[in-house]
């Protein structure tokens, strides 16, 4: 989507990202963690409550004294005194933690044409990034297999694809690397939209994940180099389904369903790629069945 030129991007206190991830009156939960001592302690207030001068200088006395602090992406329930699933009143964001070769996955994101432009980019460490879209119009379900998909895309962390997760709050240090020099952590606000699953056109290997298509009139982003073209995503995708015994029909429109807007003959392309794909597995399958143990061993094959 076309973020649009009254916006500026700009970095963001700790005050302004609580109040610009939440509404005033949500109800939302802070998380410190004391790796040194072994401690955790968790609050539940209101968004208005965590921006306070008050409570932000009793969060910067205990990161001074080792805690890291958190804060949750999505709004807790009234009376919710828990940070459960069944506490959350609704899905208002999705994320992605880039930990490993976090400026070249960072660099992905921005490029894809399977995600939106980030809302907001936290910068860590020196080395690592936090990304977060806004997000409406869907429930725990679609967005945990969301989750799940921008991690396995773009090498996030996968323990942090649950709905209930805490990120950094940017303006405390992070403590969890105590070799490093202190890092003051960043946010940095890059857009004001708000998404749908619609503008997530990124797969996943789950079988019940839904593969919409992208709004169409978004601009087409370049793509990195030495990334995949679509085709060969397409085909890795068929290879991985029917590996795990999805059905060749099944397979194949979802991959017609996802190419609908950009490909002449959607079907007879989806067919092609599945049989394509389908031909390889039965190749390596006939070519494992060939490997065999004599006196001397066993005899490699490469295929």
């Amino acid at each position: 989507m076309k973020q649009g030129t009254e916006f500026q991007a700009k970095q963001l206190s700790a005050q302004e990202y609580v109040l610009a991830l939440h509404q005033p009156e949500d109800r939302v939960a802070v998380l410190l963690v004391n790796r040194r001592h072994g401690q955790s302690l968790q609050r539940i207030t209101s968004a208005e409550t965590i921006a306070a001068s008050e409570f932000q200088q009793w969060l910067a006395d205990r990161n001074r004294t080792g805690s890291d602090v958190f804060v949750g992406m999505n709004p807790l329930r009234d009376g919710a005194t828990t940070r459960t699933k069944e506490s959350l009143r609704e899905i208002r964001h999705v994320y992605i933690d880039l930990d490993e070769d976090a400026k070249a996955a960072l660099a992905n994101v921005r490029d894809s044409l399977g995600v939106p432009a980030p809302n907001f980019v936290l910068d860590t460490s020196s080395a690592k990034h936090q990304v977060v879209w806004k997000i409406e119009g869907v429930d725990v379900e679609q967005a945990e297999s969301l989750l799940h998909a921008l991690a396995n895309q773009f090498g996030g962390d996968t323990a942090a694809t649950d709905a209930t997760r805490v990120l950094r709050m940017p303006g405390f240090a992070n403590h969890k690397y105590p070799d490093e020099t202190e890092f003051l952590v960043r946010a940095h606000h890059e857009s004001n939209r708000v998404h749908t699953l619609r503008d997530f056109t990124i797969r996943d290997d789950s079988p019940d994940f839904d593969r919409y298509v992208g709004d169409t009139s978004r601009p087409v982003r370049s793509l990195p180099g030495g990334h995949k073209s679509q085709s060969e995503a397409d085909w890795a995708y068929a290879k991985r389904a029917l590996a795990r015994g999805d059905s060749p029909d099944e397979v194949m429109q979802r991959i017609a369903d996802y190419r609908a807007h950009d490909k002449h003959d959607p079907e007879y392309y989806a067919r092609r790629t599945v049989n394509k794909a389908l031909a390889e597995l039965e190749a390596r399958t006939r070519g494992s069945e060939d490997i065999r143990t004599d006196d001397a061993g066993v005899v490699a094959k490469r295929f």
